[in-house]
């Protein structure tokens, strides 16, 4: 697994759209798609920001861990 398919399995288990992470981000859907496609990599201050919303750790959305914090 890859932080891409774990950010959109999160995403999806909170039932929410991109259209509304992307705004809690401060980006656009089109961005946001990008990051989940991998077409452009998931800055930093999204990777924080992301843990931090789902409360779970950035290891675990980099599938460096299946323990959520």
């Amino acid at each position: 697994m890859n932080y891409r398919k774990r950010i959109r399995d999160l995403r999806e288990d909170h039932d929410k759209t991109q259209t509304e992470i992307a705004e809690m981000l401060g980006t656009s859907q089109t961005m946001y798609a990008r990051y989940e496609r991998g077409a452009s990599e998931l800055p930093i201050r999204h990777l924080v920001r992301l843990a931090d919303y789902y409360d779970v750790s950035t290891d675990y959305i980099l599938c460096r861990t299946d323990q959520l914090k």
